[in-house]
Protein backbone atom coordinates (compact mmCIF):
# COMPACT_ATOMS: atom_id res chain seq x y z
CA UNK A 1 0.00 0.00 0.00
CA UNK A 2 1.29 3.42 -0.94
CA UNK A 3 1.25 6.32 1.48
CA UNK A 4 1.31 9.75 -0.08
CA UNK A 5 -0.36 11.57 2.79
CA UNK A 6 2.38 14.17 3.21
CA UNK A 7 2.76 16.35 6.29
CA UNK A 8 -0.10 18.46 7.62
CA UNK A 9 0.72 22.10 6.82
CA UNK A 10 1.38 24.38 9.78
CA UNK A 11 -0.29 27.40 8.16
CA UNK A 12 -3.91 26.19 8.32
CA UNK A 13 -6.59 28.18 10.11
CA UNK A 14 -7.97 31.69 10.00
CA UNK A 15 -5.66 34.64 10.63
CA UNK A 16 -7.14 38.15 10.53
CA UNK A 17 -10.21 36.89 8.67
CA UNK A 18 -8.17 35.11 6.00
CA UNK A 19 -7.40 31.51 5.14
CA UNK A 20 -3.82 30.81 4.01
CA UNK A 21 -3.11 31.81 0.43
CA UNK A 22 -2.69 29.10 -2.19
CA UNK A 23 0.85 28.23 -3.20
CA UNK A 24 1.79 28.90 -6.83
CA UNK A 25 0.87 25.34 -7.85
CA UNK A 26 -2.38 24.40 -9.66
CA UNK A 27 -3.52 22.01 -6.90
CA UNK A 28 -5.29 24.55 -4.69
CA UNK A 29 -8.45 26.63 -4.86
CA UNK A 30 -9.48 29.44 -2.53
CA UNK A 31 -12.39 31.85 -2.43
CA UNK A 32 -9.99 34.48 -1.07
CA UNK A 33 -7.47 34.13 -3.91
CA UNK A 34 -6.86 36.85 -6.48
CA UNK A 35 -5.20 34.42 -8.91
CA UNK A 36 -7.47 33.24 -11.76
CA UNK A 37 -5.84 29.79 -11.50
CA UNK A 38 -6.92 29.24 -7.90
CA UNK A 39 -9.95 31.56 -7.52
CA UNK A 40 -13.28 29.93 -6.69
CA UNK A 41 -16.54 31.51 -5.54
CA UNK A 42 -17.25 31.38 -1.81
CA UNK A 43 -20.02 29.13 -0.57
CA UNK A 44 -23.26 30.57 0.79
CA UNK A 45 -23.26 31.39 4.49
CA UNK A 46 -24.37 28.18 6.17
CA UNK A 47 -24.26 26.80 9.66
CA UNK A 48 -21.16 24.78 10.41
CA UNK A 49 -23.34 21.87 11.58
CA UNK A 50 -24.95 21.64 8.11
CA UNK A 51 -21.60 21.95 6.38
CA UNK A 52 -20.05 19.34 8.67
CA UNK A 53 -22.88 16.92 7.85
CA UNK A 54 -22.28 17.34 4.10
CA UNK A 55 -18.50 16.88 4.45
CA UNK A 56 -18.85 13.84 6.73
CA UNK A 57 -21.04 12.19 4.09
CA UNK A 58 -18.34 12.44 1.42
CA UNK A 59 -15.94 9.61 0.63
CA UNK A 60 -12.51 9.79 2.26
CA UNK A 61 -13.34 12.69 4.60
CA UNK A 62 -12.21 13.11 8.19
CA UNK A 63 -13.18 16.15 10.28
CA UNK A 64 -10.07 17.48 12.04
CA UNK A 65 -11.40 20.66 13.67
CA UNK A 66 -14.84 22.19 14.00
CA UNK A 67 -15.92 25.46 15.66
CA UNK A 68 -18.85 27.87 15.25
CA UNK A 69 -17.19 29.55 12.25
CA UNK A 70 -14.38 27.20 11.08
CA UNK A 71 -14.19 23.65 9.78
CA UNK A 72 -11.08 21.71 8.76
CA UNK A 73 -11.35 18.37 7.00
CA UNK A 74 -8.90 16.01 5.36
CA UNK A 75 -9.85 14.08 2.24
CA UNK A 76 -7.79 10.97 1.53
CA UNK A 77 -7.85 9.14 -1.79
CA UNK A 78 -8.57 5.44 -1.59
CA UNK A 79 -5.91 4.12 -3.98
CA UNK A 80 -2.76 6.14 -3.30
CA UNK A 81 -3.59 7.82 0.01
CA UNK A 82 -3.08 11.40 -1.20
CA UNK A 83 -4.43 13.93 1.32
CA UNK A 84 -6.09 17.27 0.61
CA UNK A 85 -6.74 19.79 3.39
CA UNK A 86 -10.09 21.55 3.05
CA UNK A 87 -10.98 24.57 5.19
CA UNK A 88 -14.20 26.51 5.58
CA UNK A 89 -14.52 29.90 7.30
CA UNK A 90 -17.94 31.42 7.95
CA UNK A 91 -17.45 35.16 7.45
CA UNK A 92 -20.70 36.48 8.94
CA UNK A 93 -19.75 40.10 8.19
CA UNK A 94 -19.74 39.41 4.43
CA UNK A 95 -22.44 36.73 4.53
CA UNK A 96 -20.39 33.97 2.86
CA UNK A 97 -18.44 30.86 3.77
CA UNK A 98 -14.89 31.09 2.46
CA UNK A 99 -13.28 27.87 1.35
CA UNK A 100 -9.74 26.66 0.64
CA UNK A 101 -8.96 23.19 -0.70
CA UNK A 102 -5.33 22.21 -1.30
CA UNK A 103 -3.34 19.07 -2.01
CA UNK A 104 -0.43 18.39 0.33
CA UNK A 105 1.78 16.80 -2.31
CA UNK A 106 2.40 17.10 -6.02
CA UNK A 107 1.78 19.90 -8.43
CA UNK A 108 -1.39 19.09 -10.35
CA UNK A 109 -4.54 17.64 -8.81
CA UNK A 110 -6.33 17.15 -12.15
CA UNK A 111 -9.06 19.51 -10.94
CA UNK A 112 -10.00 17.41 -7.90
CA UNK A 113 -10.00 20.27 -5.36
CA UNK A 114 -12.18 22.53 -7.54
CA UNK A 115 -14.58 19.64 -8.29
CA UNK A 116 -14.85 18.80 -4.57
CA UNK A 117 -15.77 22.38 -3.64
CA UNK A 118 -18.38 22.49 -6.41
CA UNK A 119 -19.81 19.14 -5.20
CA UNK A 120 -20.10 20.58 -1.66
CA UNK A 121 -21.75 23.74 -3.08
CA UNK A 122 -24.30 21.59 -4.93
CA UNK A 123 -25.09 19.53 -1.83
CA UNK A 124 -25.67 22.70 0.21
CA UNK A 125 -28.24 24.13 -2.19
Amino acid sequence: MFNFSGTKPDNLGVKDGKLSPCPGTPNCVSSQSDSPQSKIDPLPAVGMADLKKVVEGMEGSTIIESTDNYLLAEFKTKLMGFVDDVEFYLDSSSGVTHVRSASRLGKSDLGVNRARVEEIRAKLT
